[in-house]
């Protein structure tokens, strides 16, 4: 059963509050057609391609996703009047909300909670198409106006896609639609994100969120705010290098105190949207030979009883030391056994995906352009 989201307030004023919504870690995509035995044909079919959604081709206009097998970690919102509920992940890489809706019947539609415009009185319809590009497909639908609950509080005419068409993965994702926390210039049709509507309608205390991922439970996206509970200061602060995703710059990533990628600097986005850790193929390779990773059937495996004799990767940002041990970053998979969470982009980007975020809790500040972490606790 779904904890409904909660707000967290002060006993002073209404101001204090933090909103929050409760993670759930569901099952993965993966898991789903592992279990099923549909993993290794769907893998080929359907090719894993993490930074779609980052392409600069595509940048402006439409918003990029892609097929990410791995994805789990999802909350609820609700949208209209009464509320209509929805899983929603949480996606810091992308700015755009959309749900399945009663318009489409594409089968992964069909078996996802599907938003009906005409059972809330508070829906307005916009009608322009929105289009958005996977990595494997596209979903494409209609933009509309309505009231969307987030953590309790609500959100008046927020603008969000109505789907009408979806690409066919998405019938194997937990969650029903995304919510992008990203900045509005890379909206698809310039629908205004969720998180600017939160400031311009002063249902935040600070023009900050901030996300907290556990393996197990406990996992939490928190508006207006940080929570405490949750991580171990101090915190570092990192200036965007670029407003259009969470993007920083890195100093270098190091194995035993030698630089074995991202060498004199590189660009990373920090990504709840995308669950593994992604960088250019060189430095990929460089890392998983490393730490003892081979290649087999396409797949980086590692034998689950070398984990604890691999070495840690160190990631240097802002002169401060972020540390991934290896129980951090190699993932058991059923009959696979222990695979890497370190994978190949084929940018020159790197994604922080879930594995690091697990690690490190993550400030979002829109009111100072930066990004911090600190140790998750």
């Amino acid at each position: 059963t779904m904890k409904w989201a909660f707000v967290v307030c002060a006993m002073v004023a209404l101001s204090e509050c933090l909103v929050q919504v409760p993670l759930e870690r569901g099952q993965t995509a993966r898991e789903l057609l592992e279990e099923q035995g549909l993993w290794e044909e769907y893998k080929l079919k359907y090719p894993y391609n993490p930074m779609a959604k980052f392409d600069d081709r595509f940048a402006v206009g439409t918003q990029p996703m892609t097929n990410d097998a791995n994805l789990a970690y999802y909350g609820v919102i609700s949208i209209g009047t009464p509320p209509q509920n929805f899983k929603v992940i949480f996606d810091t890489g992308s700015s755009n909300l959309w749900v399945p809706s009663v318009y489409c019947s594409s089968p992964a539609c069909n078996n996802h909670a599907k938003y009906d415009p005409a059972a809330s009185s508070t829906y307005r319809q916009d009608g322009s198409p929105l289009d958005i590009l996977y990595g494997t497909g596209s979903m494409t639908g209609i933009l509309g106006y309505d009231t969307v609950m987030v953590g309790g509080i609500a959100v008046k005419n927020q603008i969000f896609g109505l789907s009408k068409t979806e690409g066919p993965f998405m019938e194997y994702i937990h969650a029903d639609g995304f919510l992008g926390l990203a900045y509005p210039s890379i909206s698809a049709s310039g629908a205004t994100p969720v998180f600017d509507n939160m400031m311009k309608q002063g249902l935040v205390n600070e023009d900050v969120f901030s996300v907290y991922l556990n393996a197990h439970k406990g996992s939490v996206v928190t508006f207006g705010g940080t929570d405490p509970n949750h991580y171990i200061a101090p915190i570092t602060w990192i200036p965007l290098s670029s407003q259009r995703f969470w993007q920083i710059t890195m100093d270098s990533i190091t194995i035993n105190g030698q630089v074995v990628a991202c060498s004199g600097g590189c660009q990373a986005i920090v990504d709840t949207g995308t669950s593994l850790v992604i960088g250019p193929q060189s430095d990929i390779d460089n890392i998983n030979s490393l730490v003892g990773v081979t290649v087999k059937n396409g797949e980086y495996t590692v034998s689950c009883n070398d984990i604890p004799q691999m070495p840690d990767v160190t990631f240097h940002i802002q002169g401060k030391e972020f540390t991934l041990p290896s129980s951090a970053f190699i993932r058991q998979v059923s009959h696979y056994g222990c695979l890497t969470g370190f994978d190949r982009g084929g940018h020159s980007e790197w994604l922080l995906g879930d594995i690091f975020l697990r690690q490190f809790y993550s400030i979002y500040s829109r009111a100072q352009n930066m990004v911090g972490l600190a140790k998750a606790k």
